[in-house]
């Protein structure tokens, strides 16, 4: 009797079934590329799109901020110019006010006398006074000085010719200084020299101080 052997022929079968055949590849393959059009559809179209989007409002934004800074070419030296005649309008406004007469130039002096008070200047006058690329050093005084260091014994002035002689005494000799270039730079005194300086010594409390006589022209 002939003999057939089928059990190697049936696990041939079953492990073919087991084995994946073109079809399921290509089915796999389909699915990988839907998965991928999918994913670029729902995912990186869109931020593209956005990118894009973006990209053009910078563009447009650029392109509107060129037009403006076109149209203002030059509206910073139109301010300068117009800052700088508004500034020589209040330095005029402020000369014509001080109109000088005797009681302006009291008026005046009395400013120079007070702590934390500085001389009605001109423009040019308050540039060379202050810390500015205009500053003079020998036109310079200190903010700081405290002017109750000096007192007012006399003040004459001369309508005839405008002279006038201030006489005072003083703490120490940088006190006379600080005061005569306060009326150095005033619009209100003209020609302001330090005349004379001597010791003295007061005979109540025998407290040495300095004796002074400044002279110059009222700016009438």
């Amino acid at each position: 009797m002939i003999k057939i052997n089928l059990l190697p022929q049936r696990r041939t079968k079953a492990k073919a079934a087991r084995e994946p055949g073109s079809k399921d590849i290509v089915i796999g393959a389909v699915a990988l590329a839907a998965a991928a059009g999918l994913v670029f559809l729902v995912v990186d179209s869109p931020k593209r799109s956005r990118i894009r989007d973006l990209k053009d409002a910078n563009e447009q934004l650029d392109q509107e901020i060129a037009a403006k800074n076109r149209q203002l070419k030059g509206f910073a030296e139109m301010k300068k110019a117009a800052d700088e005649y508004e500034e020589r309008n209040k330095s005029i406004a402020r000369l014509m006010a001080a109109k000088v007469v005797p009681a302006h130039v009291l008026h005046e002096l009395a400013k120079i006398m007070r702590p934390n008070e500085v001389p009605t200047m001109t423009e040019e006058m308050a540039d060379k006074t202050g810390n500015g690329p205009l500053s003079d050093p020998n036109k310079r005084f200190d903010l700081a000085w405290d002017p109750t260091h000096v007192w007012i014994t006399g003040f004459q002035d001369n309508s005839k010719d405008g002279s006038f002689r201030l006489e005072g005494g003083a703490q120490a000799q940088v006190d006379i200084i600080q005061l005569s270039k306060r009326l150095q730079a005033s619009v209100y005194f003209d020609r302001v020299s330090q005349q004379t300086e001597e010791r003295a010594s007061d005979a109540g409390t025998g407290i040495t101080y300095y004796k002074f006589v400044i002279t110059g022209k009222v700016a009438y």
